[in-house]
């Protein structure tokens, strides 16, 4: 056996951790000190976190029940659910940590368990692992200054104080562009300097394709030198409006990746962590395909891998790891590097249980700050929900399907699309719906809502685009959201397909879809300049508060074809 291999056994069997059931899990602080009891090991050690989406409160989320892989990855972390991940990882079922990384039992774990995430409780945990780790660096994959009704009316500014005050040391980005070139370099220039480092390798200006952003940082710790190269996520500009980044391009960059990592190298550092808001197929692949990575620290994707999958490539072995979304988890990984090679390694990808971490005081406080100016907004309450209410899966969850519900009655249309968001709180049943949760699941800088006449083969355009974007064989050729959510209209998808032929059997009220007639398509968050419309939370609001109360909602799903026995998806 030789130490990379004995280092991916030593990762494995520290990710599976302390196994705890209910009981114990609400014993209180002996709990807690099994659950977060992590000795340090080795002397270089890094925190991370992603894909928070402005979560500074503590919330539930239920992990999809549904994320399908196809071609080589079908079968294969992160395209486990439910049972199969756990057996796959060695967790135990009716845990913690079964709760956290899969939907089983969501709602009675979730009131047995409590709420997870909050920066407050985030906080704590940061110092915890930190106070037996000198020197270790906090991570922030981004995805950070966009999420929830706070972030938008302080223009990111209340995410941005909260991760100084969290100690984030080194970021990279994705829906901060949204915010606009001009606010992402302000915070950059005057909110960040001198204090985190925004890397980004694959972010550079469209006329000379000089470097926007510094591509990676290095530094030191405890005698070893280490690399943190940055990697935004490749497709902004298609994903997300171009006209608020217009002088930039981004990409995956493959090579250029290659060469900050030689670049890297050759200054001396003996450890190089990319941290990447590729999602985690991207990172599967780029780690195969580039040398000299000791670890990839992603995000984007809200995958909650508990254990990192070790990847071969030319140079050697490289970990890949996914730490979840909401401010729910924190990655910790430690290397044990001597001579100046890495020797072992330990990881865990730690679930924050709020009710198992004391809130920092001095967190809170600043949560409680920002927020205050905008408590009574958030605190609106709508309607009350009767079922659960949760955005994630591949193709709907039902708080999008109370979205597209809302539209097409406010809008007077035959069918409503929703995009296919990752982010997004959760409800239980019979729970107020405040102005915040549906903030949560809507708050964007393009947030407009539409309403526009489309020919039946446009929709089937429309449709194959994003569904060869979520299952393209080919990992660079996806961008990681989810299927379009779709109201009115029932379809079958055929996800293993080539491109332009997954989509079938449209049809509205059991007729077929005519590829010549018109249809009115509502919809939100166009990314074309120049769109206007009534917000989309104005929307629902008003749909929500005519009815007072909210029925289960029932998903429109498509009919899928070829996926019997698909381990990405609950029996």
């Amino acid at each position: 056996m030789n130490r990379r291999e004995f280092a991916q056994l030593l990762g494995i069997a520290a990710a599976g951790g302390m196994l705890l059931d209910a009981k114990t899990a609400l014993a209180g602080t002996a709990t807690a000190g099994n659950l977060y009891d992590m000795p340090r090991f080795g002397n270089v050690h890094f925190l991370h976190f992603t894909d928070c989406h402005a979560q500074l409160k503590p919330v539930y989320f239920r992990e999809p029940s549904m994320n399908l892989g196809v071609g080589a990855a079908a079968g294969r972390i992160p395209h486990l659910v439910g049972e199969r991940l756990l057996k796959q990882v060695g967790l135990k079922p009716n845990t913690p940590q079964a709760h956290a990384f899969t939907a089983l039992n969501f709602e009675q774990a979730a009131q047995t368990y409590g709420k997870v995430g909050g920066f407050a409780h985030l906080a704590t945990l940061v110092k915890r692992m930190r106070a037996g780790r000198p020197g270790a660096l906090l991570l922030d994959g981004g995805d950070t200054w966009q999420g929830s009704g706070t972030a938008l009316w302080t223009n990111g500014q209340d995410m941005v104080d909260a991760c100084l005050q969290l100690g984030v040391d080194v970021m990279t980005a994705h829906w901060e562009m949204t915010l606009g070139d001009k606010r992402v370099q302000e915070i950059i220039g005057k909110d960040f300097k001198g204090k985190v480092d925004f890397v980004a390798q694959n972010v550079k200006t469209t006329d000379f394709g000089d470097q926007v952003f510094a591509p990676y940082v290095i530094k030191q710790m405890n005698g070893v030198s280490v690399a943190i190269i940055g990697q935004a996520f490749p497709y902004t500009p298609i994903a997300n409006p171009r006209y608020m980044t217009p002088e930039w391009s981004f990409g995956i960059q493959e090579e250029n990746m290659q060469k900050m990592v030689d670049e890297a190298r050759a200054k001396g550092a003996k450890v190089v962590v990319v941290l990447s808001h590729n999602g985690m197929d991207v990172d599967l692949k780029m780690a195969s395909r580039v040398r000299g990575i000791d670890a990839i620290m992603g995000g984007h994707t809200h995958d909650g891998v508990p254990v990192p999958v070790v990847v071969s490539n030319g140079g050697g072995k490289t970990l890949v790891t996914n730490a979840g979304s909401n401010s729910k988890f924190l990655g910790v990984l430690d290397f044990d590097v001597r001579e100046g090679n890495v020797r072992a390694f330990q990881y865990r990808l730690l679930p924050v249980f709020s009710n198992l971490l004391p809130a920092d005081r001095d967190m809170a406080n600043l949560i409680d700050k920002v927020r205050a100016p905008y408590e009574a907004k958030l605190g609106e309450k709508l309607a009350m929900t009767e079922g659960t209410l949760y955005r994630r899966g591949n193709f709907n969850g039902t708080f999008d399907q109370l979205i597209i519900d809302a539209l097409m009655e406010v809008k007077g249309a035959d069918m409503a699309f929703s995009p296919g968001f990752r982010w997004g709180t959760s409800l239980l049943p019979n729970s107020p719906i405040l102005m915040e949760h549906l903030m949560d699941q809507t708050a964007t800088t393009y947030s407009y809502s539409t309403l526009t006449e489309m020919s039946g083969s446009t929709i089937k355009t429309v449709m194959e685009d994003v569904a060869d974007n979520l299952f393209n064989q080919d990992p660079y050729y996806q961008q990681g959201g989810d299927m379009v959510r779709v109201g009115g209209m029932t379809y079958a998808i055929e996800p293993n397909a080539a491109m332009g032929s997954r989509i079938s059997d449209m049809r509205l009220g059991g007729k077929l879809i005519d590829a010549g007639k018109t249809y009115k398509v509502a919809g939100w968050a166009p990314v074309a300049e120049g769109a206007q419309g009534e917000p989309v939370w104005d929307v629902v609001a008003q749909w929500l508060k005519a009815r007072k109360t909210v029925t289960p909602r029932v998903l429109n799903t498509p009919r899928l074809i070829g996926m019997q026995g698909n381990p990405g998806m609950l029996g």
